[in-house]
């Protein structure tokens, strides 16, 4: 019997090793496995390669949270201002940045997920994101070559999920999340709610089972406001 709930954060994290890739989902706190996140904190891994669309706010919470820990090595994001941890490590020389703008971190990723190696965009072309990359013209315009992103890890939000690990995003918690489900090689969920099998319509699930590896249910809610976050990142 397909069973891919799992008790615990703490037990859906477990034998993420040291080095390891982790893409995390969500858009600012919409979509982000906070959870999950804490889980890995406690676990103590380190010399990570986060890849996420922003660096957090504060060291008490999401993304922030790993890098003020120092747990991580490198971010690959599209928004690494207004994160205290970041600017402090990076300060520091204590953490590597590469900045991808963000429609092309979003197509690296759903690449590397569909087992494509490499795209070419003319976004970032003439500045310094494309310093050392291929250049090639097509129409005329130059575009930037860009290679997928892949990762040993995804730790995902979703608002439904049942045991066979198929999920169903809400509204703008379907951001990044399935993506990077299809991306990584152990994708690892944290969902709202858990029904049962037949319950999910097939046009209803936004990742099948088979690209998840462990679901946890923690009915969490919604997060804060985004005023709120941005009060608490510039506090």
């Amino acid at each position: 019997m397909i069973n891919r709930i799992v008790a615990s954060a703490e037990e859906a994290v477990a034998g993420i090793a040291d080095g390891s890739v982790v893409m995390i989902g969500g858009f600012g706190d919409v979509g982000q496995p906070h959870h999950l996140i804490n889980a890995l904190a406690d676990s103590g891994a380190r010399e990570l390669t986060v890849v996420a669309n922003n660096a957090g706010s504060t060291a008490e919470s999401g993304v922030g949270k790993l890098i003020g820990n120092g747990q991580v090595r490198k971010m690959i994001c599209s928004f690494p201002r207004f994160s205290k941890p970041f600017e402090e490590r990076w300060a520091a020389r204590e953490i590597e940045l590469e900045l991808v703008p963000q429609g092309s971190l979003a197509e690296r990723i759903r690449a590397g997920g569909a087992g494509i190696a490499a795209f070419y965009t003319p976004t970032g072309y003439g500045t310094a994101l494309a310093e050392g990359k291929d250049v090639r013209y097509f129409d005329g315009v130059p575009h930037v070559m860009e290679l997928g992103l892949k990762a040993d890890v995804a730790l995902l939000e979703c608002w439904q999920a049942d045991r066979w690990g198929n999920l169903r995003f809400r509204t703008s918690g379907r951001n990044f999340n399935p993506m990077m489900g299809l991306a990584a090689r152990l994708t690892i969920v944290q969902s709202q709610h858990v029904v049962e099998l037949g319950d999910l319509h097939a046009d209803d699930i936004h990742l099948p089972g088979v690209a998840v590896n462990r679901v946890v249910h923690i009915p969490y809610g919604d997060p804060a406001p985004a005023s709120s976050t941005r009060e608490r990142s510039v506090a």
